[in-house]
Parts: structure tokens; sequence; C-alpha cells
């Protein structure tokens, strides 16, 4: 039996989550006043970051594979200066911009939601939210419980006979390479997380390591130069490039830029990935291929079967595990989702149907927050969207048309099937433009280069546009100079070559 309680206040939202998307979200919808009530079901904030085992996927040793620049918010910096932070500084971070904005008393610890719905015999408040026995009702909601939270497992023949000591489980559920110490592991998937763990296996005392893949992706450092790899690649040039360029000449200038960063897989004894980087696909990771190329991690094609601790692979050669993990993607999950609204958005373990990752035109009041599978760091993309959404609803920017999003909606569903994972800078400019905060490189001559070949910092979205901040040029020549990737506003000789493809 539900109890209804009423909580409605003018311009409630109902935020589903208080890792980064959701505390960004409640930031901006109470910048722009909303009264946003942030649920939450485990004992603390920090959604992922939190560490917490069989909630998040996030281990003791791990660091961030985004640089510190990019793993905040436009208006809060990190207290320190390493580039990688460690995933308790996150935590601390989230803590931190959390107390900043009076965020902790919207705060609901330990408060499942169970199921969200819309009534729309209320239409002052026709959102409900069910949860801990409670349903309440809201103006609005917004659905930041997590991209990465229900680890998918590939298909191998014969797994489940499986009989290694350490068994076969996602990596996902990894905390300590201790565990693992003296013994012979298969790791299975491409993932940054399966590189990660397999490279601190190797270093931290396991027998034998040995990675699988379906396909080769090719390998960036996290550093190289001195510069963050992200800095590099996630760039705004890169996306204009991705509007105006042949997908070929852009897989080109990417692989171009990857290769040079880091080498080619093939050089370091791994096998060659795909010529397109589009085909093959990317993964960021400083120590994976060294370790390779010294014989500490093995790479192996796909097993074609399991049979009790002996793994068969694709080149025919068997091994014996006594564990397996699987760094092989997540699944869509959002369980509390009714099924109208499950219908609606067309929700399976991949897609989403929304304008942008983010409205449904058929579903108004209703905002998804972080939904999206990408590389690179979602901090600076995360903000954008929330921005984009405080910003419509509270009037500032359009409402997209009930036309234009069908439209959206519809070219994404003609790509159902196809690789849905998407590069931070094209969806930070999406929700850049939406939100109207895309900054113009001729409004900054003197940061002209910063803002096409340097990093996609938050602060370069302060620029202009609402809450643009009076100091924001300052920081973002600041940020993108700090690692000598922008040190003047000459482009470099790649740079003008590139820059003269897109201006033909």
């Amino acid at each position: 039996m539900i109890a209804w309680h009423s909580a409605h206040v003018a311009q409630s939202v109902a935020v589903i989550g208080a890792g980064p998307g959701g505390l960004v979200s409640a930031r901006w919808l109470q910048a722009h006043g909303f009264e946003p009530t942030v649920f939450e079901q485990a004992a603390t904030l920090g959604g992922q970051w939190t560490g917490l085992p069989g909630a998040s996927g996030v281990w003791p040793g791990m660091y961030t594979n985004t640089s510190r620049i990019l793993t905040a918010f436009s208006d809060l910096a990190h207290d320190g200066g390493e580039t990688f932070l460690a995933n308790s500084d996150v935590l601390a971070y989230l803590n931190r911009y959390a107390e900043t904005f009076g965020l902790d008393n919207r705060i609901r610890l330990r408060s499942k939601v169970t199921q969200v719905w819309r009534d729309d015999a209320d239409t002052s408040a026709p959102w409900v939210v069910e949860h801990d026995g409670i349903a309440e009702r809201f103006d609005k909601v917004v659905v930041a419980s997590g991209r990465f939270r229900t680890p998918v497992l590939a298909a191998m023949p014969g797994l489940d006979s499986f009989t290694g000591a350490a068994g076969a489980v996602a990596a996902y559920h990894f905390r300590d390479a201790e565990q693992y110490r003296n013994s012979r592991v298969l790791v299975a998937g491409c993932a940054v997380s399966a590189l990660e763990i397999a490279s601190e296996l190797a270093q931290r005392g396991a027998a034998r390591v040995v990675m699988t893949q379906r396909r080769q992706r090719y390998v960036l450092p996290k550093f190289a130069a001195g510069v963050p790899s992200d800095h590099r690649i996630f760039t705004r040039y890169g996306a204009l490039a991705s509007e105006e360029l042949a997908p070929a000449e852009v897989d080109r200038q990417l692989r171009e830029i990857v290769v040079e960063a880091g080498g080619s897989p093939e050089q370091y004894g791994a096998p060659a990935p795909d010529p397109s980087l589009f085909a093959a696909g990317v993964t960021l990771s400083q120590h994976y291929l060294p370790l390779v190329a010294e014989g500490r991690i093995a790479v192996r094609s796909w097993p074609t079967s399991v049979s009790g601790r002996t793994v068969t692979f694709g080149d025919g050669r068997s091994e014996d595990f006594d564990g397996i993990l699987f760094g092989t993607g997540f699944a869509l999950d959002i369980p509390f989702l009714s099924d109208d609204i499950r219908a609606t958005v067309g929700i399976d373990e991949v897609h989403l149907d929304a304008d942008r990752y983010t409205f449904h035109p058929d579903l108004p009041g209703l905002a998804f927050v972080g939904m999206w599978d990408q590389s690179g760091g979602y901090f600076v993309p995360l903000e954008l969207q929330a921005r984009w959404v405080a910003y419509t609803w509270a009037g500032i920017v359009p409402t997209p048309s009930g036309t234009a999003a069908q439209a959206a909606i519809q070219a994404y569903r003609a790509r159902r099937g196809m690789p849905q994972k998407t590069r931070m800078n094209l969806v930070a400019l999406a929700f850049a433009r939406a939100a109207g905060c895309e900054p113009t490189p001729a409004d900054w001559p003197d940061l002209r280069r910063a803002l096409l070949f340097g990093p996609l910092a938050p602060s370069c979205f302060r620029l202009q546009g609402p809450d643009a901040l009076p100091d924001a040029a300052d920081t973002f020549a600041r940020e993108a100079a700090e690692f000598g990737a922008v040190t003047s506003n000459q482009l470099s000789e790649r740079e003008q070559a590139y820059w003269n493809l897109l201006s033909c």
C-alpha cells in the first residue's frame, strides 16, 4: 500500500541520483528558481565515485583517466594540482561542490526510488515519484541515476562451467589486485577499466595476465609529451570537423593524433587494429601497451569455449585460469520508469529515445541527464546538459519544438544497431549550443587558438551566454596553457593544415 504525501511547492523538481549528474542538475535548477529534491539510494552522495561495493565500479586504487581540468565543473576548481586524480579526490570534490552550493539539505540519502510515472489528472504537479512506501508529486523530474550501474558479461561459450577459484565476474566488482596475487587471470574486453585493471594485476603480483578482445582498439596514453591526451583529442575543432568534413578525413586526423601520441598497438606486440580508428575504437591507458611490450600482459583472440578452468581461444591455443574479469560494458538500466514512459522512450539495454539524450516531446517536464555512452570525461558535458535543462524550464532558451525533437529522435532511431559510443567534444558542443553558451572564437581573438585546438575546459563555456563569468577568459587562458598545449595564438603547422581543410 502506497501512502500519499503532498510535498508540492511551486516548480518542484525531483532529481533522481546524487552522483555528478544529479548534483550539477540540482545546482543549476536551484540557481534558476526551482526547488530540487535529490533522491539517493546510497548512504552518501557521489554516485559511482563512492566506491561502495555492489553499487560502484570504482576500486580503491583507481585514478581518473581524464585530466583535473576536465574533471571539474565551471565554478569550482580542485584543491590539488595533480593532473590525474585519485578517486577519493573526486569524491571529496563532489562533497565540496554540494556544500558550496547548498545542496546538502536537498539530498535525501538512503531513499530508493521505486517508480516514476505521470498523472495528468493533477496538471499542477503531474509527476509522481514513489519511494520508501511514499508517493510524492513534483512539477518536473530529472533522471540522473547513472549510465554505468549494470555491467554486462559478454557471451563466452561454456562460461557457466568455469571452475577457477576466483570465479568469473564483471570488472565492476574488482576491488584489489591482492585477491589475484599468484593467480592466472583472463581479462576480457577493451574498456578503460579492463585495460587499467589488467595493468594493475600485472604490476601487483598476478602470476599471469592475459587480455582477450573481440577487436583491438587503438590505445591513447593518458599523458603524451607533457600534455593530457584529453586536451588533444576532445577539442572544439574536432567537433567542427565532424560536422564539416568527410568522415574518412575526420577518421584520418584522429588516427594521426592518436598514433603520434602513443604509437599503434602492433608496435608493442598487440594485434594490429583496423586501419580505421572509427571501426577499431580508442581507449585511454598509460601503462597497458608498455606492459604488453614487456610480456607482462599477453593478448589473445576472443575465446571459442570455456570448460572448467580451461579457456580455448580463436587461434586454437588453450590456457587454464583462476579467474576471469569482464570489462565489457554496461546495460542502460532505469528500472523505476513506468511502463508508459518506457514505451514512449523505447528504452532497451542500449537505447533511449530522447532529443540529444535529454527531452522527449511527449513527456513534458521530464529530462534525462548523463544517459549516453561516450569516450572522454563526463563532467563538462554533464554541466552543459544540466544548464540546458535548467535554462529550458526557466524560459531562458526556447523549448525545442515538437517537430524538431521528433526529427532528432527519428534520426537517432535510424542509427539503432550501429555503435552508439560518441565523443565527449561532440556531446559537449551539442549541449552548449542548446544552452546558448557556445563560445564564438571571433569574439575572443586572443583565445582563438585555445578555443579551437585547446581543451574543452568548463571555463570556456562561461565566456558568453547565460551565466557568463567576468573572469572566465583569464581562467580559460590559464587552463589552456597549463600543460603547454596552447602557448600562443599562432596555429601550428598541423593545426593550420587542418583548419585550411575546414575553411575550404
